[in-house]
């Protein structure tokens, strides 16, 4: 495996990526795509500016108003004023947040499920029915703008602030799903060799720079199976790093100390190790930290981490007074079609989910080779693909070719035991204990100094749910988690905690020899 990093390769794949811009340009000029090309322009906004400003002015009294918009809000409060109910349909079902009004053409994509995705009963809007959501970080470079000189003023590519039209630096494809109560993220890694409609095979985080929001839903959709995806949301780095501090900071466990510098970009990232709080800043340096040998996967990994500790210390009431200032950093940075309502749905719905109930899987596949690519990819590996999404996102395998059960059988289950007790005799137990069950553990290795937890973590690396019940079922102790935070060689991860301690005593203490020593994820 090698990983990418050379400027050299980064500037063979953004020029990649600008003839494909030019091509996917003529290909819209002769009418086979009504696009406007995003890069570098300045977006229009979809709904009225009045809409906009009023609804902003009820949540967040620091939101100015210009003098142009008043004729229209005061003509909005004339219709309002007569009706409570009738403004407080208007304001649900507005966009309040899109950036640019969709042709009728890149609305389609996004409409391919009429039914409608949230409806006002009794109190706050909720879900009709499971929702699939496009969520992208966003980051673009004065190095990625057309014309962009090939040796920028002092070797230093700035970021474009407040510019949503830049690679996709993080993809998400969320579900949201009422019937089954959880919500699934996949995390689709950056470097993913596909099919991009008008650009060919290239890695899918060109898509957002040359066609935005709607070409990047139909490359996730045709590489998924056809899958329908109804709303998208882009952030920008900078944006996300304001609305951690909106938030007040998120606490995450740092394994080992992340060190790295790239003068061209102007990124320094000195994180030390140990569980601490971060702010805006040094979140961006820990999501986009990939200096641990594992390149694009191992910040995958590190989103994942950071999504699990989001979601366990702030969806809760403390963020109601924090709602203003959070509001406001949205305005600025955020970009997505989905209406108030909706979006009302979707929050009340997550804040209910417990942790079992969000489920975190990856984009399986492998890094290619240097004999195979001159840049570095990743490779979906199909059979396993179509397992993660017939079984998370109720897409058939027949779409992908497959109809095999792949990971079938305890034999075929690959099961890899970290020790985070660090006493060889609990380790030795659990071994013994998947052994019995007609499993073959090996032992995985430990990075850094990370706390044993209470409950074991029995991990669903590549979203086996059943198979990580099987070995839950053959520990008699832990809780499963369906996440890629774990060993890439496994199937399943097991991390044992404080709960195995009290494993039931008797099991034989020699240690195999095919478990002795620790298997090492490929570097």
């Amino acid at each position: 495996m090698y990983i990418p990093g050379g400027h050299a390769r980064q500037a063979l794949h953004r020029e990649r990526i600008r003839v494909g811009l030019k091509s996917y340009k003529k290909s819209a000029d002769r009418g086979c795509e009504e696009h406007e090309l995003p890069v570098a322009e300045k977006s229009s906004k979809s709904n009225s500016s009045a809409e906009k400003s009023a609804f902003f002015r009820q949540i967040n009294p620091n939101f100015r108003i210009q003098p142009r918009w008043l004729v229209g809000i005061m003509l909005f409060m004339a219709i309002a004023s007569g009706s409570i109910g009738a403004g407080l349909a208007f304001l649900l079902t507005s966009k309040p947040f899109q950036q640019r009004a969709l042709t009728a053409q890149e609305a389609e994509i996004f409409n391919r499920n009429q039914a409608e995705i949230a409806a006002a009963t009794a109190g706050l809007p909720q879900l009709t029915r499971p929702v699939h959501i496009l969520v992208m970080g966003t980051i673009l470079l004065t190095g990625d703008l057309p014309n962009a000189p090939e040796s920028p003023p002092e070797g230093y590519l700035a970021q474009v602030d407040s510019n949503l039209n830049g690679m996709s630096d993080a993809m998400l494809l969320l579900r949201f799903d009422p019937l089954a109560k959880q919500v699934v993220i996949l995390s689709i890694p950056r470097d993913t060799l596909t099919e991009v409609p008008s650009l060919g095979q290239v890695k899918i985080n060109a898509a957002n720079y040359v066609g935005g929001a709607p070409l990047a839903a139909r490359a996730v959709s045709q590489m998924l199976g056809s899958i329908t995806i109804d709303r998208y949301v882009r952030v920008n780095v900078q944006g996300f790093g304001q609305l951690i501090d909106a938030l007040g900071g998120i606490e995450v466990d740092i394994p080992q100390a992340m060190k790295y510098q790239d003068d061209s970009q102007r990124l320094y990232i000195n994180l030390p190790a140990g569980r601490q709080r971060l702010d805006g800043s040094r979140a961006i340096q820990f999501m986009r930290f990939r200096q641990d040998g594992m390149g694009d996967i191992g910040r995958v990994q590190r989103q994942q981490q950071f999504l699990r500790a989001l979601v366990a210390q702030k969806l809760s009431l403390e963020l109601i007074p924090r709602l203003p200032d959070i509001l406001g950093v949205l305005q600025q940075n955020l970009d997505t079609n989905l209406s108030v309502e909706e979006l009302l749905a979707l929050g009340a719905f997550a804040a209910k989910m417990q942790r079992q109930q969000f489920k975190l899987v990856m984009l399986p596949g492998r890094f290619s080779e240097p004999s195979e690519y001159h840049l570095s990819y990743w490779l979906l590996d199909s059979p396993r693909l179509a397992q993660v999404m017939s079984q998370h996102f109720g897409v058939s395998k027949t779409k992908f070719g497959s109809d095999d059960g792949v990971g079938s059988g305890a034999s075929s289950v690959r099961v890899v035991v970290q020790d985070l007790t660090r006493q060889a005799t609990m380790r030795q137990r659990a071994i013994a204990r998947l052994q019995q069950a007609g499993l073959t553990p090996i032992l995985g290795e430990v990075v850094g100094q990370v706390a044993a937890p209470q409950v074991t973590q029995i991990v669903a690396q590549n979203g086996d749910i059943k198979a990580a019940e099987q070995v839950r079922a053959a520990l008699g102790v832990g809780e499963v988690l369906v996440e890629s935070t774990g060993d890439l060689n496994s199937d399943v991860t097991v991390r044992l905690g404080l709960d195995w301690q009290k494993a039931s005593p008797g099991l034989p203490q020699s240690l195999p020899r095919r478990a002795q020593e620790p298997v090492r994820s490929p570097r």
